[in-house]
């Protein structure tokens, strides 16, 4: 890899002079020479003049935009891109926006690494009233070729990382006013002497702008550290609770990415034999839908989790190094993240050869009938709770009948009792957008005891895990986990399951998997 980022480090010098953090650009042989710097800046055929084009979000995020400022009134709220990550010495992750800056914007793909969004208070025609904020994107546009960040620069320059969009492209694309990031320490520092502005910064999101802001603050004197801590968590929580609803433009890019989603699914179907015959099988379902991600998609919403047979039955199994076996079965836990950075998050459990053994249909059927019966209370008005609640009614019910419980089902849903869980220890739905857990950081009564409304978007995933040493099941249920996971849209009626393309009774996943094999 050619890449010659720099990153901050200590400024430790050798006994040569030559400081820790300027060594890292020693391979790169750049020459230096007047005469270089000279030529390399010219004799270069103007710019194309090509307008940017509006994002197909900018119609939307105003609204959003605008519901922000409602709440913060006179406030000056800062949400920052992040930085991009460092991956190992002088190397980075692929850069993913914040996703509050990603809502408020409608940036996404690796858009726009150290860009920060500041929603800047107007003043009201009279003094300590205000009039909703201004937006203004704060971002490093594209240098002009005569300059050094062109060629020189390797996070930055145009020749190492193409060329960035100007300011005026940064405008014509999201809607908002764009200004050089050179200028947002004095835009932030704007009014906030005591009795000024309040800054509130979004915790997390970038370190950099999080020290300016602290920075500032001190120089005000305006909060205590623990004051700021507060004010902070309320910017967080209120960009959470934001997206607890979902527009139209939203859940358009849902339907996307569920509709791909499927489609990864189909490729590992197909992929399943060559699965069979590799050290790694596991990794050839991962990789398979992986790939398809990244060509269909932006890339995957989150680690993909591809376990087979005892691997199921932990919940998080990325490391997808295991062996797939003819007789197992499979658990496929993936979502599709498109350009927009919505994802989905969706989850079958396949058999290895097409068809499930009478036990595992039996422990197939209980989860299938949990998740229905969650999917009957999912409505407008039922609290979000009472999804996982029917669901647990059925798996409590489905493991009296097996035996397992030591009690009866009612005991075991009694709060003091829930034996049940030991075979599912995770909740059935989690909100579901830009983030695969999206809206985490909403209050208890705005998530887990809200009521639920048109527009909400969550997965509904109940599942049976029974671990290859559990003394307390069968030995014939031992080594099989079980989870179904569906991508529910609340209407004003009802709920529209948007992964329901995808089989899910037992019948319908045999004579699919057979159609694709065929």
């Amino acid at each position: 890899m050619s890449s010659d980022t720099t990153h901050q480090h200590t400024q430790t010098t050798s006994p040569d002079g030559q400081p820790l953090s300027d060594r890292g650009s020693n391979r790169s042989q750049r020459p230096a020479s007047p005469a270089f710097r000279s030529f390399i800046m010219s004799a270069w055929e103007p710019r194309a003049d090509t307008a940017a084009q509006p994002s197909t979000a900018a119609p939307f995020t105003q609204a959003r935009r605008d519901a922000l400022s409602a709440a913060f009134p006179g406030d000056r709220l800062v949400v920052p891109a992040g930085s991009l990550k460092q991956r190992s010495n002088d190397t980075d992750y692929r850069f993913r926006p914040h996703s509050a800056f990603a809502h408020l914007t409608g940036f996404g793909t690796d858009q726009e690494p150290d860009a920060v969004l500041v929603l800047h208070p107007r003043a009201g025609a009279d003094k300590g009233t205000t009039d909703g904020h201004e937006a203004v994107l704060y971002v490093r546009p594209l240098a002009p070729r005569d300059t050094e960040e062109f060629y020189a620069d390797s996070r930055y320059g145009e020749f190492w990382v193409g060329a960035r969009p100007s300011l005026d492209d940064v405008a014509q694309t999201t809607g908002i006013r764009a200004a050089h990031i050179d200028e947002l320490p004095d835009a932030l520092a704007k009014d906030t002497g005591h009795g000024g502005v309040r800054l509130r910064v979004v915790p997390g999101a970038d370190q950099t702008t999080e020290i300016l802001v602290e920075s500032l603050r001190a120089i005000a004197g305006t909060e205590t550290s623990g004051d700021t801590t507060d004010v902070d968590a309320q910017l967080a929580e209120t960009l959470s609770e934001l997206r607890l609803i979902k527009d139209e433009h939203e859940v358009g890019q849902m339907r996307e990415a569920v509709a791909r989603t499927i489609d990864g699914f189909a490729e590992v179907v197909r992929a399943l034999p060559r699965a069979t015959t590799h050290r790694r099988g596991e990794r050839v379902i991962e990789t398979t839908f992986d790939a398809h991600a990244r060509l269909e998609g932006n890339t995957v919403g989150y680690e993909t989790i591809a376990a087979a047979g005892d691997h199921a039955t932990t919940l998080h199994w990325i490391r997808n190094d295991g062996t797939v076996h003819s007789g197992d079965l499979v658990l496929l836990d993936a979502g599709v993240e498109v350009d927009s950075l919505y994802t989905a998050d969706v989850t079958r459990t396949l058999p290895v050869d097409g068809t499930f053994t009478d036990v595992q249909r039996r422990i197939y059927t209980a989860v299938l009938d949990a998740a229905d019966a969650a999917f009957a209370v999912a409505r407008p008005g039922a609290k979000f709770s009472d999804v996982h609640a029917a669901a647990m009614e059925v798996i409590a019910d489905r493991l009296e009948s097996w035996g397992l419980l030591p009690g009866t089902a009612e005991e075991s849903l009694l709060p003091e009792g829930q034996f049940h869980r030991r075979w599912m220890v995770h909740g059935t739905s989690h909100h579901l957008g830009m983030d695969v857990h999206d809206c985490a950081q909403a209050r208890r009564e705005m998530y887990l005891d809200a009521r639920i409304e048109p527009g909400m978007v969550f997965t509904i995933e109940p599942g049976l895990y029974f671990k290859s040493d559990d003394l307390a099941v069968p030995e014939e249920y031992r080594g099989i986990g079980i989870r179904i996971e569906d991508d529910v849209l609340i209407t004003e009626t009802g709920n529209e399951n948007l992964s329901a393309a995808l089989p899910r009774r037992p019948e319908d996943v045999e004579s699919w998997m057979a159609s694709l094999r065929a």
